[in-house]
């Protein structure tokens, strides 16, 4: 039966969960399934808290990212066309990954407003396209949940952690994409009902280099130093991050003395809702939290 996310605002019950378990196809991509693994741990446990139900893509590709585009067109078009025709009809894809979120959204709009487009998709995947196929980030979810009516005394969890929330540049959509919704907010928002301080800071929307910290990595290195020093000058003790090839890239290219841990925005919502599978995601961080953690109390091994 075809659930539409967008028409589907369902409504909260007395107790702040929603009446029905809700359900995504979900798409991690290349980032969430490697370097950034302990992102997608920490997703489905708070996914899972939340009453909310991913089930990942079967057979998915990477889907072109940073690159693919500005190498082979064909490659860049065939990969995430590839991703969309897995999609079960009448199923939403969440997808948690800003880069993909683009190279799939833009796809699947092209195809949608191309009829010859539409046409080759058919004829190479043998399927109809789906014209009402709903392609959210994981961003959208705060729509329909309360985080804190699923914990008791929610603004004690993060107990003041002074958080400085990174979202890179990628959730600011192409013109293509113009008329999508911005993102800008929704980290800040919920962090603050879960008890952290939020650090506003100058550098939350700045690129961190992407993949040209392979290909020019003392230009990475340059504008990462800038972003984390940034944040450590407006006081904050960590920083959070929407994307993780920013977070791979804010740890791996940063070189000022001392930096501040940075963490998924799916790790600080884990660990808010009382999840302990740290010890499976910190030994990931090249910046260890786990002290700074400790100090808050919000952790305790």
């Amino acid at each position: 039966m075809k659930k539409s996310f967008k028409k589907n605002k369902i409504k909260a019950n007395k107790t702040g969960h929603q009446p029905e378990r809700l359900k995504f196809s979900f798409f991690p991509g290349c980032s969430l399934k490697a370097s950034g693994h302990e992102n997608t741990l920490s997703l489905l446990k708070f996914c899972d808290r939340m009453n909310i139900e991913l089930t990942e893509l079967e057979d998915w590709n990477c889907c072109g990212s940073s690159s693919a585009h500005s190498i082979d067109h064909n490659i860049a078009k065939y990969l995430p066309m590839r991703n969309i025709s897995l999609v079960p009809k009448g199923m939403p894809l969440l997808i948690a990954c800003p880069s993909c979120l683009i190279r799939m959204k833009s796809m699947y709009s092209k195809i949608k407003n191309d009829d010859v487009l539409k046409q080759e998709y058919e004829e190479q995947w043998e399927q109809p396209f789906d014209e009402d196929l709903e392609i959210i980030h994981f961003f959208e979810i705060f729509n329909l949940i309360h985080v804190e009516n699923y914990i008791d005394h929610a603004r004690e969890r993060l107990k003041k952690l002074k958080v400085a929330p990174y979202y890179g540049c990628m959730l600011s959509m192409p013109p293509d994409l113009r008329f999508e919704k911005n993102y800008s907010g929704v980290m800040e928002q919920t962090l603050e009902r879960l008890g952290a301080d939020i650090i506003p800071f100058g550098y939350s929307t700045q690129c961190c280099g992407t993949y040209l910290s392979v290909a020019k990595p003392q230009l990475a290195q340059k504008v990462v130093n800038q972003i984390v020093s940034g944040a450590m000058e407006a006081g904050a003790e960590c920083m959070v991050t929407a994307c993780a090839m920013c977070h791979l890239n804010l740890e791996i290219r940063c070189t000022v003395k001392n930096p501040i841990p940075t963490l998924h925005f799916s790790e600080l919502l884990s660990m808010a809702l009382g999840e302990e599978d740290q010890k499976k995601w910190f030994p990931r961080h090249i910046v260890d939290p786990v002290p700074l953690l400790k100090k808050r109390g919000l952790i305790s091994s």
